[in-house]
This record gives C-alpha cells, structure tokens and sequence, in this order.
C-alpha cells in the first residue's frame, strides 16, 4: 500500500475487504530480480519506483511516536535526491533484509532506529540513483558523470534532456547494482538536517492512522482473558457458567495465561470475562507487598555484594578523605502507562495466519506464534499497526501479548481480537524493577571525589538472556548502565550489585538502568558540590574540563536558563547531565516549592546527538521523554498488596498533563560525533535535575521516587 505524504495511510483500514498494511518487499541481489513488475525499480528492500514516478520507501521500524516514519524516508530521499513533496511511506512486513545490526531479528528499541539506520539507508539511496543515472546516461548515450538529478528528475544540463525516475524506471532495473556508489558530502545535504514536519501528525490528529486497537477485518471476533491477579499465582478451576449465559458470547477457553472469552464485542467478551468463577492458587506469593520487599532490599544494600567493577581501594581512600557522603537511594516499580492498551488480533486460517498487532519485535512476534499454531514462520504473515506508545513494553522478547492472542485465536478459524483493558495492562507486571541504591562517596579537603563505592538491588530484565543469548547469573548489566562508564574522574570506583528474586515481571523501560542510575549520580555529586561549597554548575564543569562534549551542554544550558540569577523565595534551579545510548543531553530544571507542593516552571535542555538528522523530530522527542520522566518524578509508582498491583489506570497512576505541564525549551548541538539515540536520552536526566531544583529551592535533598515532601 503506498502511503502519500500528508495522506499517511489513506485508507488502511479495510480496502474492498482486504486489510493491507505491512506487505513484505524482498531484497535481491540485483534489482531486475525483484518480483516487483517489469517496469518497477526495486533496487534494494527500501525503495521502489513505479513508471508513474512513484517513489516509496519502505519502513522497517516501528512508528510509536518517535518519528522514523519521517526521519528515516528523508535519509533515503536524500541520497536518491527525490521530491520529498511525492514520496509515498510503506511499513515493511517480517524479513531478514530488516534485522537490527545487535540481533538476528526485527527490532524497534534501544534509541537505535536511526544511527544503526543512517548508512544503511543513504546506500539504499546512492545505489537507486546511480543506477538511475546509468538509465539515463544509456538511453541517451551520453556519459553518467555529466547527468544531475533533483526531485526525482534526471537531466542532463549540457542538452537539456531530462527523464523523471519512473520513466527510466524499467531500464534503471537492468543496470548492475554498484558496489559503493559514493554518498553526498553532508554540504550538499537539502532535506536532512533540517526541520521536516511529522508525515503522520494529520492523521493522527483526525483519527485516520491505524493502531492495532482500530484493526477490523471480516467475521471478526473479540477476546478478553482473565489472568492471575496474584504474581506467580496459577489457575486451579473455573465455571463458566454465568459467562455463557451473556449475550454474544462465542466461546470460553483455557489458555496458558488463563482463562479466555470469546464474544461478538469487546465490550461483551469483558464483561463476560468478569463473570467468570475463577479459582487461582495464589502460591507462596499472595502475601508480597512492596513495603516488605523494600526493607529486604535496604538490608541488602548494605551488604556486600557480587563485585561488577573495583578499580582502587575504596576502603584506604575514603579512610582518608575529609568526608563521605554515605546515602541510599530508592525507586519503585514502574508502569510503562502506553496510552493504547495492548492488543493483538489473530487469524489462524489452518496451515497460515495474519497477526495484527502494534510491536517493537516483529521477528520474535513472528516466530512464537508460528510455534504455537505448529506453522513455519514464513507461514504466518504479522502486520505491523501504528503504536500508541511503546517504551519498552512491546518490546518483550518472549512476545506475551502475541503469544496469548495466538492461544485464544488458534483453531477457532476467524480473526479474534485480544484486547486487554488498561487496568489489565497496568496490573499485569513488566515493570521497571523498584531498585535500591547504597552510594558512598569519599571527598577530599577541597570537596573533590576520591573514591566512591555504589551497592545496587534489585530484580532481572525478563527476557533479556532470551533476547542477547547471554547467561545472567551474578548481576544484570541495566543496574550499573551508565554507572561503569561515568565521566566524573575517581581515583576508586567499587560497584556491587544484588540480584533478587521475585514473581513480579519485570522488563526496560524508556531510558532503561539509567532511569536510576542517572539520578543517583547526579544527585550524589550535586550533593557533594553542596558539601565543597562549590556552586553545583561550576563543581561539573571543573569535574568534566576532561570532556568537551559535556562542557558545551552545560555552557548551552547555562546560558539558556540564566543560571546563577535570583530567584523568587521558594524557587530553585537544578542541573544534571547524562550520557545514553550514544547521546548526552544536559538539563537544568526550575522548580517552585509550596510547603508540600512541587511545581515544575520550566525546563532547559541541550542535546549532543552527534548529528541531528530532522532538527524538529529531536525536539519533540527531548520534550516527550521530559515530560514522561516528569511523570514518573512527581507521580509514578506500582505499589504491590497482597501479591497484587494496587494501581490500575490514571486515576491512581498520574501523569503530568497540560495544566501541569512545564514551559520547555530545547537547543541541538551538532557535534560531528558518532551519531547517537535520541527517542530515550531525555528522560534520566530530568530525575536528577528536579531533585536538585527542589533542594536549591527548600533546602531538603530527597532520594527517592517519586517525590514528596
């Protein structure tokens, strides 16, 4: 299906009764090869040009409001120099020609989409419109190196002869793939780095984008399961009796995960489901509660645990030291709160089937539902919808919420569509895990660190050995993420970890272990700049002279936020800095503290991504991930009673809305660095940054999530 601009998906939903979004266009070796009709140009698994002067690019990563359906066509309309005006976007089905550079599969995580995209696609790019080029230069005999193109035009500026790309597409076909057709020197660059508007806001905003929640296909069925509402709690029996006896009602199935409803309705089969008798073996853990697992986890802080990093002796260095700051600090677990609950629609067609579903991992998604129906997965065709949000959530290596779907929907011959509620979603675990920090800190006279020593508890990543093939056994590496490779110079750096066992499920979440260790670490050494009598912005830009990258995001946002002038009684301004996913992004916080009201005013940020490819597409995205950070800040926390969630939707789950919401502004520095993440990189630092805003602001140093005073 192709995709005009500003018509993003037109009419995806159901065309002449066939849904057609995520149709799979394969790689070949040479473009001639492709499959694609005599006079198509397929010269690779990204682009395709039609005789009309059809120019579309194919997606292969997940658009869940990060842009890539917009910045990742402008790195390929770039090099093939086509009208940006025309080009058509296509979301790619499941093939090998789309895996992730980290991993053999399909995947939309990591803040990776674009910088393990970037060469990719501009050869993508270069080797169409040389082949483009060779077209023409044959047609009218005349040397290639004379030819120019722009907007999806060759021309030759001696004659005058020019050929659109869809008229030359046919003979384009025949030309031989180059080998390294040479890329644009970034001069001469029209489209990317410059502000481009989002193709997919106009449809979002009317309500024509297409999320798995808007799937409709022909004799359709609709699904709700009743899960364990206890942790690691497993089913024993259940009536369903009164559940049959409602209206619409299909059919009542067991499934791994529970106990399914099949209905005519979402509403019916919900409803149907909350009929049902259920009776659950609660286990060992119908007991659990987040207050108990919290002293277990301070206890173990406080002893020693398995040795990640020891560089130095920590004990001679803070026997020395003037003083050390001996603090813990505290995070809870966390909801991944997608404003589209999860939802997955399934039609298992007896030796094929079709997936409909929002995902960040298509492959994994792919193959454990072809296991399940006992196909091969070539077999089973997933169609990729529109996200409404994802941050790691529909992520999970083991696929949960497909692999459910595919139970309910498996043998019943008609698409069925599994929903979950948001209560559902929110009590259903795959949380960021609540973690525990004990952090010292050695000083010297001058307030300088010494030495510092950081013991972390807290539970594994699910799915993370399924996903890298790697063994956990002493510690997972999202404890210590942004800790081991910390840019503050220490003579001794001691770094233990705790792993705890538990039945809540738990999985990343935007930002991952620097969602803590960002806070813990810039709270810590805005602690000790406090304790040298050091103004907290000139002890970092002392501490990271070594670092140019940081010293000119913090200048930037110095500059920007006036930091250093007074302030109202009551009001502070806090600064932190962090480098993730290949990113560093500094941010300074101004905050107005009223007896036990926090309020955020405004936001400063300044962003090192190396290159900044859509300008726009990253402010947008420092300002989402402020605001989601902001969230979890001043109010996120999934509380555990009785082995259950207490939180289940928004009403006990805030986020920060409109009303609340603080002013922010975002300034971008090109480095010339290696191109980095930008979709995650925002939100640690705004933890940090607000809690030293609100110690500026009352002189009270909180260390734990969220804050309260």
């Amino acid at each position: 299906m192709a995709i005009k601009r500003r018509e993003f998906l037109k009419g995806s939903a159901l065309a002449a009764g066939a849904f057609t979004l995520g149709f799979m266009i394969p790689i070949k070796t040479r473009a001639g090869q492709a499959g694609a009709g005599g006079d198509t140009f397929v010269p690779n698994a990204f682009i395709r040009i039609t005789p009309d002067n059809s120019v579309t690019i194919i997606v292969a990563k997940s658009e869940m409001g990060q842009n890539v359906f917009t910045v990742l066509p402008l790195i390929v309309a770039e090099e093939l120099d086509a009208d940006w005006e025309s080009v058509h976007v296509e979301q790619s089905g499941v093939n090998a020609a789309y895996n992730s550079p980290w991993f053999p599969m399909m995947l939309t995580g990591g803040s990776s989409s674009v910088y393990t995209s970037w060469e990719t696609l501009r050869k993508a790019g270069a080797t169409a419109r040389a082949m483009l080029l060779g077209a023409a230069a044959q047609s009218w005999n005349v040397p290639v190196e004379r030819l120019a193109t722009r907007n999806s035009v060759v021309t030759d500026p001696e004659t005058g002869q020019s050929a659109t790309y869809g008229e030359l597409a046919a003979l384009a076909s025949t030309q031989p793939v180059p080998e390294d057709s040479p890329l644009k020197p970034e001069s001469e660059f029209r489209l990317v780095g410059k502000d481009q508007m989002r193709l997919d806001s106009g449809i979002k905003v009317t309500g024509k984008a297409r999320f798995g929640l808007d799937v409709a296909v022909p004799g359709m069925r609709y699904a709700a399961v009743a899960r364990p509402p206890v942790f690691g709690a497993t089913l024993k029996s259940f009536n369903a009796t009164a559940a049959t006896a409602m209206p619409g009602v299909i059919k009542v199935k067991e499934v791994p995960s529970g106990v399914a409803v099949i209905a005519d309705s979402t509403w019916r089969a919900i409803k149907a489901r909350d009929a049902l008798e259920v009776d659950w073996d609660e286990g060992a853990h119908g007991s659990r509660n987040t207050t108990s697992m919290l002293e277990e986890y301070r206890a173990l802080a406080d002893t020693t645990g398995f040795v990640i990093m020891q560089e130095g002796d920590f004990g001679a260095l803070a026997a020395a030291a003037e003083q050390v700051i001996d603090v813990r600090y505290e995070f809870p677990f966390l909801a991944h709160a997608c404003m589209e609950p999860l939802n997955c629609t399934v039609h298992d067609q007896g030796g094929s089937a079709e997936v409909w579903t929002g995902t960040q991992t298509q492959t994994a998604d792919r193959s454990k539902a072809a296991a399940i129906l006992g196909y091969e997965p070539e077999a089973v065709q997933l169609h990729t919808m529109f996200l409404g949000g994802g941050f790691g959530r529909r992520a999970a290596a083991y696929s949960d919420f497909v692999v459910e779907a595919t139970h309910v929907a498996k043998g019943e011959g008609v698409p069925v569509k599994t929903t979950w509620t948001r209560e559902d979603d929110m009590r259903g675990g795959q949380y960021r895990p609540m973690t525990v920090h004990h952090s010292k800190l050695a000083l010297d006279k001058k307030g300088n660190p010494l030495a510092w020593h950081n013991c972390v508890v807290s539970q594994v990543l699910d799915g993370f050995e399924e996903l890298t093939g790697t063994k956990i056994e002493n510690f997972d590496s999202s404890q210590v993420e942004g800790l081991k490779e910390q840019a503050y110079p220490v003579q001794s750096l001691t770094l233990e970890a705790h792993l705890v066992e538990s039945p809540i499920t738990c999985l990343w979440w935007r930002s991952v272990g620097h969602t803590h260790t960002a806070f813990l670490k810039e709270t810590l050494f805005d602690e000790a700049a406090h304790a040298a009598g050091i103004d907290p912005m000139a002890y970092r830009l002392n501490l990271l002279a070594q670092h140019p990258r940081f010293i000119a995001l913090l200048e930037k946002v110095k500059v920007m936020s006036g930091w250093g002038r007074e302030l109202p009684e009551g009001t502070g301004l806090g600064v932190a800095i962090e480098e993730s996913f290949g990113s560093i992004v500094a941010e300074v916080a101004q905050v107005k503290v009223e007896g036990k009201k926090i309020r955020v005013e405004k936001v400063w940020c300044a962003v090192d991504c190396g290159f900044a490819v859509n300008p726009l597409g990253v402010r947008e995205q420092m300002e989402s991930a402020i605001i989601y950070g902001l969230s979890a800040a001043l109010h996120g926390q999934i509380t555990i009673k009785d082995g259950k969630a207490v939180q289940g939707n928004f009403n006990n789950y805030p986020v920060v809305r409109m009303d609340a919401a603080p002013e922010i502004e975002v300034e971008i520095i090109n480095s010339g660095a290696k191109m980095g993440g930008i979709g995650e990189p925002g939100t640690p630092p705004i933890f940090p940054a607000v809690g030293n805003a609100i110690f500026a602001a009352s002189g009270k140093r909180l260390r734990s999530l969220p804050f309260g005073i």
